[in-house]
């Protein structure tokens, strides 16, 4: 028989995935590991609490040939306690095993290792100081979540980073204890946060406070400052839900091929997509596709609006909405600038 959740539309793109990943949070973590690929600093990927996935499939396109991706989750288990027990059914009563990993496989070929279980038995899947990124999003208990901090010390290397959500929650106040008293006292050196998460080093975060700083300055999409907290710089980076450019996300394979630029990297903006985008719609649409887009529009505000030409059209038709407002801007920027 076919459960409710097997009859649910396969996700053509990532933002159709339910979760908590902003704009702002796949940026940074799109520079994290870009920038650990680019050094190619060892080590493997860990999330501890994964939801439906979302944050997942977007680590899943950082892994490099050889690296392990270690996925931990409750998902539809019973947990050992009676608190995390009222906790998972009161904020995911409807999450499950099976949708997470049937949400995965429409980005990825394979499934990372799945550890369905209690955080605490990480440490029995993933070898000690073999890991490079780490994210930790499952209780909100405060005693659970200064183990899993723990549990990423151990498991990090000294270049590694962990990115800890609801570090500033008011719903869960235990989270924000275990992460500021890891700062305070324990050791780990906080890089930066975001509304949502806080990203952090047991290492020495020098080098890469710094080479973030420079990035995030050169983005006019992100707001960002510097304080100083605990008596270490603390940088402050902000996103608008509608402004910030996502990097590139990961395909579905559930996609319309039309909508997938042929050409797309990791490394590559929104934007920068959609311009390859309408350029290669134009030259689908034949020479008078091309003459249709580039005729001069009417100047007198009496005159009938400008058709939209066929190569856009087909662009509006088949672009998930995050290139369209990507190619708006493009155009507006482009007239403002006639």
């Amino acid at each position: 028989m076919t459960s409710a959740e097997d009859r649910l539309p396969a996700p053509t793109e990532l933002a159709q995935v339910e979760g908590w990943f902003f704009p702002v949070d796949q940026v940074l973590f799109d520079w994290f590991l870009t920038r650990q690929v680019s050094r190619t600093e060892p080590g493997d990927l860990l999330e501890v609490g994964a939801y439906l996935g979302k944050s997942a499939i977007f680590m899943g396109s950082y892994l490099r040939e050889g690296d392990t991706f270690t996925v931990c989750d409750l998902f539809d288990a019973p947990a050992e306690d009676n608190a995390n027990s009222a906790e998972m059914k009161k904020s995911y009563p409807t999450l499950t095993r099976h949708s997470f990993e049937a949400n995965y496989l429409s980005f990825h070929d394979e499934l990372p290792e799945v550890v369905q279980g209690m955080s605490s038995t990480v440490r029995d899947r993933v070898q000690p100081v073999s890991c490079r990124f780490a994210h930790i999003d499952a209780s909100h208990l405060y005693e659970h979540v200064h183990a899993d901090i723990e549990t990423s010390r151990e498991l990090l290397h000294p270049h590694g980073v962990v990115a800890l959500d609801d570090y500033r929650s008011a719903h869960c106040p235990g989270v924000a204890a275990a992460v500021w008293q890891a700062v305070t006292s324990g050791g780990l050196h906080a890089i930066c946060v975001t509304e949502s998460k806080m990203y952090a080093t047991w290492g020495d975060p020098a080098e890469i406070r710094a080479e973030l700083l420079t990035y995030v300055s050169g983005r006019a999409d992100l707001w960002h400052e510097v304080q100083t907290v605990a008596g270490a710089p603390l940088l402050r980076v902000k996103g608008d839900r509608d402004r910030t450019v996502s990097p590139s996300q990961p395909p579905s394979r559930h996609a319309p091929a039309a909508a997938q630029a042929p050409d797309q990297t990791a490394g590559q903006t929104a934007a920068q997509t959609a311009e390859h985008a309408e350029s290669a719609a134009a030259r689908a649409a034949g020479p008078a596709g091309r003459a249709e887009s580039q005729a001069p529009t009417a100047a007198s505000p009496a005159a009938p609006a400008p058709r939209r030409s066929r190569a856009r059209r087909l662009l509006v038709n088949v672009l998930p909405p995050i290139i369209t407002k990507a190619l708006v801007r493009i155009r507006d920027s482009r007239r403002a600038g006639a």
